[in-house]
């Protein structure tokens, strides 16, 4: 098995990359959905959220107002710390799970916004970084997202720098391309992935 640690700022296209990895056969654990999964209505990761934040950040029919609890912790540090603190360890014991579950041969790809940010590189086989300049990242998120350019750019200074996520990186994918050469690129790291998950492992990282 090849564990390999997917991440990207907002807006960069990781989910694009990590669509396309799985067509070539890629297990995907990705994490933004496991982290909806364990704060869903009757979780009790649902309740400590509303514990440490309050009811208002729940919509009417009970399940958790997204964008209300977005705009308070993207603009605050210290808030974005304790959301974090809950949700991030009932993420990783479910990634946990759905790894134990793949088969000993699979490329597992992690996909993990706050990689960078939490110190997880150590943890994967390879890391892959998603890239794409701010000025593309601002544009998608108004763009297609439907953001603010306050909001957006709030998210974007919440997580790490460009240059933090090139310093942990094994393979860089650059996203500020047209989709058929991103998958050229896509199709080229899949080939190298498929080589590591059946080569001897020696216990070290990669090189770059």
């Amino acid at each position: 098995m090849l564990k390999v640690g997917l991440t990207g700022g907002i807006g960069a296209g990781k989910s694009e990359v990590s669509r396309l990895l799985v067509e070539h056969g890629a297990v995907l654990i990705d994490s933004d959905r496991i982290a909806r999964e364990v704060v869903a209505p009757g979780t009790p990761g649902l309740a400590a959220v509303v514990e440490a934040f309050g009811p208002d950040i729940l919509t009417e029919d009970g399940s958790l107002d997204r964008p209300r609890l977005g705009s308070i912790v993207f603009a605050d540090p210290d808030r974005l710390a304790v959301l974090n603190s809950i949700v991030h360890p009932l993420v990783g014991a479910r990634s946990r799970e759905l790894e134990e579950a793949a088969t000993p041969d699979a490329v597992v790809i992690h996909d993990v916004p706050l990689l960078t940010e939490n110190g997880l590189a150590p943890f994967y086989d390879l890391v892959i970084v998603v890239d794409a300049s701010p000025e593309t990242q601002l544009d998608r998120l108004i763009r297609l997202r439907g953001m603010t350019e306050e909001d957006a750019r709030a998210r974007m200074a919440a997580q790490a720098t460009r240059e933090q996520r090139h310093a942990i990186a094994d393979v860089v994918i650059d996203n500020d391309v047209p989709l058929d050469a991103l998958r050229k690129r896509v199709d080229a790291v899949w080939d190298d992935l498929v080589h590591r998950a059946h080569a001897p492992s020696t216990g070290d990282r990669p090189a770059e």
